[in-house]
This record gives C-alpha cells, sequence and structure tokens, in this order.
C-alpha cells in the first residue's frame, strides 16, 4: 500500500530547487517517489508517495535542508 503526501513549499523558483528538495525528501525512511510541481511565482507542491505515513515534522525538515519552507495553502 502506498500513502501520497503533498505539501506546499514556497521559495522554489528553478529546476535545481525542485532537484535538492527532491534529494532531500528521497532520503527519508520509507520514501519511494517524489514529485515536485514547481511555481516559480508562488507556492510549489510536492507529492511524496511513501510506504507509510510519514511524520510532517521530518518532511518540513527535510525541505528546511534544502533551503525552503513548508507553507499552508497554496
Amino acid at each position: 500500500m502506498s500513502v501520497k503526501t503533498t505539501v506546499n513549499i514556497s521559495g522554489m523558483h528553478c529546476g535545481h530547487c525542485v532537484a535538492s528538495v527532491t534529494e532531500e525528501l528521497r532520503e527519508l525512511d520509507g520514501v519511494t517517489g517524489v514529485d515536485v510541481t514547481l511555481d516559480k511565482d508562488g507556492v510549489s507542491a510536492a507529492t511524496i508517495t511513501s510506504v507509510a505515513e510519514l511524520d510532517p515534522e521530518q518532511i518540513g525538515a527535510a525541505i528546511a535542508e534544502a533551503g525552503y519552507a513548508v507553507v499552508a495553502g497554496g
């Protein structure tokens, strides 16, 4: 069974941003896929596929490690 979690991310502007966020999220235990939709003029979204529910704090920490922030809404 797969679990999909979508988070909104501020501050992303280019393909390098997408690559950085994807790399950090893929390092979380249980993550099997990451799909980032870039909105360079607004709030981007990352859909994370995993084998179990992920801890929102771990998701936020991984995104912060890449240099961005999780935001509410879109």
